[in-house]
Order: C-alpha cells, then sequence, then structure tokens
C-alpha cells in the first residue's frame, strides 16, 4: 500500500521543503507578494515555512497526539494556498480577500481528485479544509458582530484549542511589527473560547430545535432551552451528481414522495446545467404543497453550494420541518466511471466545474446534518 501524506510528514520529520517535494502546489506560493506591514519575511512560501516551523516549537505541540500533529502540520502547508488565486494589488498594496475560503475550497478539490496522491480519509480531508477556512478567525473574531456565534460554528466544525495553535503558529511565523498585538488577539481568542464553552468540543446545546434556532437567528443565547415546536421530517440530499443519492433512496427511504430536480428537468425536457433556475422554481412549488400537508418528503438534487441549501432550509423550516441534511460522496475515479455509462451523460467540463464549486454541508446548517461516504473515499 502506498505512504499517504500524513505518513510521510512523520517520516520526513514535519518539513516544509519535503512536502513541497509530495505537494508541488505549495512551490506556485513562491513569488505570490504579501502586504510588508504584516509580512515584511517576504512571499508566501516564506511565509509558510515560518509557519511550518513555529507550529512545532510550540509548548504545545509535544502533547499533541499523532494524528493531530500531522493534520495540524498538513493545514499549516497549506494554510496560505488560496492567496495564490486571490492576491491582487490594491493603491501599490498586495491584499487577499477570501483567501481562506478559496483555500479551503482548493485543498478539498485538490485532494478528493487526488485521493491516490494524499490518501486522506473524507474526515481527515474536512478536519484540514476547515483548518484553512478558519485558521484567520483567532486573529479577528472580535470584530465579527457576533463573536460567541462565530466560535461556536467554527467549533461545530474543528477543535478550537488546534484551530488556536495553527493560528499562533500563522502569527509567529511572520516578520511584522505588530506581533505581539496578534499573539494577545490569539490568546484572547482562547480564553473566549473557554468561556463560551467550545474550546475542547462543540456546545452542548439544550436539544437539536435550539442548536439549529441558535444558527438560524441573530439574539438567541447559547444556553436556551427552546421548546421543539417541528412537526415532521424532510431530508435534504446534498452532493456531486452519481454520488449515490438515489441509491440511497431505494435503499432507506422507499416509499417517501421525492422531489428529484433530475427528474423535473426530464419531464422539462432540459439538458444539464440549462434552466436551473427554471427547473428549482417546479420543484419549489411542488415542495410547497408538502409542506402545507405537512407531509415528510425528501428533496433530490446536488445542492453543493451553501446559499442554495440555506435558502431551502429556511422555507422548510419556515413550516416546521425539521430539516436532516444528507451529504453523500463517492470516490472521483468512481464518479467519472458513472458518468461514462450514465444515460443522461453529464459534460466532463460542467462535472469539473461542480466538484470545484462543492462546499460540504457544516454541520450547524440544519436541524441534523449527516454524512455518508463511500468506503473508497
Amino acid at each position: 500500500m502506498n505512504e499517504n501524506i500524513l505518513e510521510m510528514i512523520r517520516r520526513d520529520n514535519f518539513s516544509f521543503p519535503a512536502i513541497t517535494q509530495h505537494c508541488p502546489e505549495l512551490l506556485s506560493l513562491k513569488q505570490v507578494p504579501q502586504n510588508k506591514a504584516y509580512h515584511a519575511e517576504g512571499d508566501v512560501y516564506r511565509h509558510t515555512e515560518m509557519v511550518c516551523d513555529a507550529l512545532k516549537n510550540l509548548p504545545e505541540w509535544q502533547d499533541l497526539r499523532p494524528e493531530e500533529q500531522e493534520l495540524l502540520f498538513l493545514a499549516a502547508a497549506f494554510h496560505d494556498i488560496g492567496k495564490k488565486t486571490c492576491t491582487k494589488w490594491e493603491e501599490g498594496i498586495p491584499i487577499s480577500p477570501k483567501h481562506t475560503i478559496a483555500g479551503a475550497r482548493q485543498f478539498r478539490q485538490m485532494t478528493y481528485r487526488g485521493a491516490g496522491r494524499f490518501g486522506l480519509t473524507f474526515a481527515q480531508r474536512e478536519w484540514v479544509a476547515n483548518a484553512i477556512r478558519f485558521h484567520g478567525l483567532p486573529v479577528w473574531f472580535w470584530k465579527k458582530a457576533r463573536p460567541e456565534a462565530a466560535l461556536t460554528k467554527a467549533a461545530e466544525s474543528i477543535p478550537l484549542r488546534l484551530l488556536y495553535l495553527l493560528s499562533k503558529a500563522d502569527v509567529l511565523g511572520r516578520l511584522t511589527e505588530g506581533e505581539n498585538e496578534l499573539v494577545g488577539h490569539v490568546e484572547w481568542f482562547a480564553e473566549y473560547a473557554k468561556e463560551c464553552s467550545v474550546w475542547e468540543r462543540p456546545y452542548p446545546f439544550a436539544n437539536p430545535y435550539t442548536r439549529a434556532q441558535f444558527f438560524a437567528r441573530d439574539d438567541l443565547w447559547q444556553g436556551s432551552a427552546l421548546y421543539d415546536d417541528t412537526d415532521f421530517d424532510v431530508f435534504l440530499l446534498s452532493g456531486l451528481p452519481l454520488a449515490g443519492k438515489d441509491t440511497w433512496i431505494a435503499e432507506h427511504a422507499a416509499g417517501m414522495p421525492v422531489i428529484s430536480l433530475d427528474e423535473i428537468r426530464e419531464e422539462l425536457k432540459l439538458p444539464p446545467a440549462k434552466d436551473s433556475a427554471r427547473v428549482a422554481r417546479a420543484g419549489t412549488e411542488r415542495a410547497k404543497g408538502y409542506l402545507s400537508r405537512k407531509q415528510p418528503f425528501i428533496w433530490n438534487a446536488t445542492n453543493i453550494i451553501p446559499e442554495t441549501r440555506m435558502r431551502l432550509v429556511r422555507l422548510f423550516s419556515g413550516y416546521r420541518a425539521r430539516v436532516h441534511i444528507l451529504y453523500l460522496e463517492a470516490p472521483y475515479g468512481e464518479l467519472l466511471a458513472r458518468n461514462r455509462i450514465r444515460t443522461r451523460h453529464i459534460p466532463e467540463d460542467v462535472l469539473e466545474e461542480m466538484v470545484n464549486k462543492l462546499e460540504v454541508p457544516a454541520p450547524w446548517e440544519a436541524y441534523g446534518v449527516k454524512y455518508h461516504i463511500h468506503p473508497g473515499t
């Protein structure tokens, strides 16, 4: 069996130069400029190398479990990968807006398509992607409109005690006059996370309904205990085409009404990726019929973009439904193979673009979120 990326990281004694030999994508960070006010050390590559060194020198490093060390180091190596595509010049200064979001997506694409090269499980891949996504939170959390909500949301996806270490290494792995101030922010983050009871694990909400309402509203305290007045269940499937959604329905929910956007597309005789808004409107009208009768049903579509999922969750929840998101995933190679023999073949460029857009549902997005992952993923 081939050695996976985590095993290589440990074998090479957590060496950043060594990991770049296996992951040449990291070499693209050379010559990517940074704002000298915060990064006098130079380009993103140099900064990343310093972050990896700083991480290993943290006092807490030796107390981590082996897998935690490996995953944190991998996250450190890729934490700024999004700057390659996001960096632009504004008034003579390089800035990288939303590079954490782009970086998480790029890491997911890279490791999903290159599963054989990286050898990460789904859980490991998403752990690192979320670490990349949230690595700047400890420095700037205090500027959020609801800091406690921002920390509670992040804690649903990654242990904040480990995010703290990544962010602290990110601050120490640079040359800047404001280092002490930034370190202070990160330490403040640690104290606040402990106060909010999300330092070690996600917040222990009173019940699933309170949890869902906390993330859907702006005026709810974590410690509230709301009465669950939901009446019925709606299942919102999510995943790339050919990920196994129809198979799951046949095996686990036979007999339950299904709103399939693919079937609606066939009824309307529309080709893939065309007139999607028209298909969605038709599906929504059918859903409203079930919702008004409080009848459980399944919404079967890709739903790979958070905004689409959130719009549907809000609609269904408005009828007092318990919305359950089920994310399904099949290996990239299996996906391509299934597509080649599919009657309604999806153009490969369309399928690849969907892989590029994929954002796995976060645990906080609905009343319940579960992941059904193919054993080969």
